[in-house]
């Protein structure tokens, strides 16, 4: 059975980091894409990054490029998003997405990210 279950969320003062995970079963990473889309309340659902193929290549939304770093373990089956110099903007609940996908089907639970003084 396929899952996907992110955690790493919580409450950030703008400026700071966190970094979330996502732990899968079911599939391997290997050679496979992975990502993360987020959901602010109230606004369309967003891709954040993605990792691609066998080379590690990644993509980022231009809101988040040079703050947010995707990486992934595939020993661990784990896959990353580290953020920093975190902004109000980013406050939504992350989700990680298998294939990068941007079918609700293939994502986890989520995961809440606030940023806020």
């Amino acid at each position: 059975q396929v899952q996907l279950v992110e955690s790493g969320g919580g409450l950030v003062q703008p400026g700071g980091s966190l970094r979330l995970s996502c732990v899968v079963s079911g599939f391997t990473l290997d050679y496979r894409p992975i990502g993360w889309f987020r959901q602010a309340p109230g606004k369309e659902t967003e891709g954040v990054a993605c990792i691609t193929g066998s080379d590690d290549g990644a993509h980022y939304a231009d809101s988040v490029k040079g703050r947010f770093t995707i990486s992934r373990d595939i020993a661990k089956n784990t896959v990353y998003l580290q953020m920093d110099n975190m902004k109000p903007e980013d406050t939504a609940v992350y989700y990680c997405a298998r294939d990068c996908s941007s079918n609700r089907a293939y994502w986890g639970q989520g995961t809440q990210v606030t940023v806020s003084s």
